[in-house]
């Protein structure tokens, strides 16, 4: 399995630019911001995620001695370059939003402040760690406001697009309120509740359905789940009536059924009334398959009888907004502003905090974007999360930015929890940065 933790996954670009300033000794202090320049259109705020990865990564990294090696047999860099990178660590200050906080277009998500060799290395696995979890973040969320009392489970890791992204979609799933996920190692390594059920091959595998059934719930006796859709839903529903009893009577309780293909909303209906003719009414109704907030939303508002749902591929793959316009820009270097002016792309310069308003209620009332050093009214979002390159905190319970998820959500304003797209939130640039913006643009330094 190839390794995710090597420094080496970068941008070449990166380690040129690291012998550039390595040749030139620009050592100095350089200040670098992630933020989003602007929301996709399907998306009214988003929600910052991936920050423990990222600092793991900040902690941790070094180049190794193989690696260092390989460096050297590509003859583009110098030995003298290379003998610097034996010792090359992070050792510099990083200011983030916590994970959970809601955020908008050109908040930063996250601040390092540090020599510029070391904070120009780590942009790409940045935005790479960053970029993902707060994508699935925000596409979570929104099949939780479509479906807020309904159980939602991450079904997606085969369709998502490799390891990393299938295990870390279901922690970013799970931070904006899923219930659970299918993924195990996500179960083992976050502690995140899992949910599964069966296979249609289960069903295959056997001559008759109630055969695989039954053998399927004296194999999980705790969980018995039952696949309805292999062959005919209702036929299977009614199978599933006619086995209660005899397990039952073995102290197994059957616990729910999962539709996964055809109609699911006549589907639904039928079994329901299947199952509760039956005297299965407290048996409950899943529904998997091609499911997303839009879908979810139709079921519900039609009053189909879903009690939870498991999404797969258009959560882990976010297949109506697949990326973000995510970067990682210079603010700062050498005790000097710095501003971007590319057409489309120009940046806010400086070292800048993020400072939200709230009414009487609690509720957000807009945010200002300014600069760290001229403190403005409203809570400021950037907080300190390490120094000298180590935390100055233990990593968060994941609960934690789950909680603080549910609350910020509760305070956002409720024409941007709707699925469709909204005027935007308040975001004032303040008048200081607007001058300084200029100031520079005067210069054309």
């Amino acid at each position: 399995m190839m390794a995710v933790d090597s420094v080496l996954l970068t941008d070449l670009y990166q380690l040129t630019m690291l012998q550039t300033y390595h040749a030139e000794q620009m050592q100095e202090t350089a200040v670098f911001e992630l933020f989003v320049r602007r929301l996709p259109p399907e998306r009214n705020f988003l929600i910052a995620a991936g920050l423990e990865q990222a600092l793991d990564y900040l902690e941790n990294l070094c180049f190794t001695t193989e690696e260092l090696d390989w460096l050297a047999n590509t003859g583009r860099f110098s030995s003298s370059f290379l003998a610097m990178l034996a010792s090359f660590r992070f050792t510099g200050t990083v200011h983030a939003l916590p994970e959970g906080t809601i955020f908008f277009a050109n908040e930063p998500i996250l601040r390092v402040t540090a020599p510029l060799p070391e904070a120009q290395l780590v942009e790409s696995r940045l935005i790479n760690l960053i970029h993902f979890q707060t994508l699935i973040a925000a596409k979570a969320i929104r099949c939780v406001l479509a479906a807020p009392d309904r159980l939602l489970v991450d079904f997606g890791m085969r369709r998502a697009h490799g390891a990393e992204a299938a295990l870390l979609a279901a922690r970013a799933a799970w931070l904006a309120g899923f219930a659970g996920t299918a993924t195990v190692l996500a179960g083992m390594r976050f502690d995140i509740p899992l949910f599964g059920t069966m296979a249609h091959s289960l069903i295959q595998a056997h001559d008759h359905e109630e055969e695989a059934f039954q053998h399927f719930a004296a194999a999980q006796p705790g969980n018995v789940v039952l696949l309805l859709d292999t062959y005919d839903t209702e036929a299977a529903a009614h199978k599933m009536v006619a086995l209660a009893p005899r397990l039952r009577a073995a102290g197994i309780q059957i616990k729910g059924a999962r539709i996964d293909s055809g109609d699911l909303a006549e589907h639904a209906r039928r079994v329901r009334r299947i199952l509760d003719d039956g005297g299965l009414t407290e048996v409950t109704l899943f529904g998997s398959g091609d499911l997303d907030e839009y879908r979810l939303r139709e079921l519900l508002d039609a009053g189909v009888p879903y009690d939870g749902f498991g999404i797969g591929t258009r959560l882990d793959a976010s297949t109506d907004a697949p990326t973000l316009d995510m970067v990682y820009k210079l603010q700062e270097y050498a005790g000097r502003s710095r501003r971007k002016r590319s057409e489309g792309k120009a940046t806010w310069p400086g070292r800048k905090q993020v400072y939200r308003r709230t009414a009487a209620n609690g509720a957000f009332s807009g945010d200002v974007l300014g600069l760290e050093d001229t403190p403005r009214p409203g809570e400021p979002l950037l907080v300190p999360v390490m120094e000298d390159g180590q935390r100055l905190h233990p990593p968060e319970p994941l609960a934690i930015p789950r909680d603080r998820i549910r609350a910020q959500l509760a305070a956002l304003p409720p024409v941007l929890r709707e699925l469709q797209p909204a005027p935007a939130y308040p975001v004032d640039i303040a008048p200081e940065l607007r001058e300084l913006a200029a100031r520079l643009d005067r210069d054309r330094y």
